[in-house]
């Protein structure tokens, strides 16, 4: 069986021919994303988030300001985690995704928000999560806004109001 055909031996080939840097990026990907998927499905998603707070970096605002070497380690780590959900063996869902990336740009000291959505389709109540950083939407498309009313501030600011 040649490469080509085998998807396992092509997604190894791929991720073997990029930058040592990157693949320590996918490999830190692919446990952030489990680590969330498992925390998500055996607690509630304020518990998790709270543990993501807990064991991760996000300074005062005046601490929090963007480099051009930050831009580009954030850069890389949405792709990386891109490739993770290409590549992954199940299918996270959008706050599994998200969650995962918010907190894998917290330990690299970037400052992403968690933002979450809802709309009505026809009789269902449907919501979606994604991450903005810099005012921008980086693990979803740019026109998520337009199909989901996000709620107002991101959600562990959001939260905090309420303690």
């Amino acid at each position: 069986m040649s490469a080509a055909r085998d998807p396992f031996r092509e997604r190894v080939r791929r991720f073997c021919q990029l930058a040592p840097e990157d693949r320590g990026l996918v490999l830190q990907g692919v446990v952030f994303l489990s680590l969330t998927t498992i925390g998500l499905r055996t607690m509630n998603f304020r518990r998790c988030r709270e543990l993501i707070e807990r064991f991760s970096f996000s300074g005062p605002p005046s601490q929090r300001i963007e480099t051009s070497s930050q831009m580009e380690c954030g850069k890389r780590i949405v792709a990386a985690m891109h490739a993770v959900e290409r590549n992954s063996p199940w299918r996270a869902n959008c706050l599994e995704r998200s969650l995962a990336l918010w907190w894998f740009l917290r330990l690299n000291h970037i400052d992403g928000e968690l933002h979450i959505g809802a709309r009505k389709n026809e009789s269902r109540f449907e919501a979606h999560a994604w991450v903005e950083w810099n005012g921008y939407v980086v693990n979803d498309n740019p026109d998520v806004h337009e199909h989901y009313a996000r709620f107002d501030a991101p959600i562990a600011a959001a939260e905090a109001d309420f303690r």
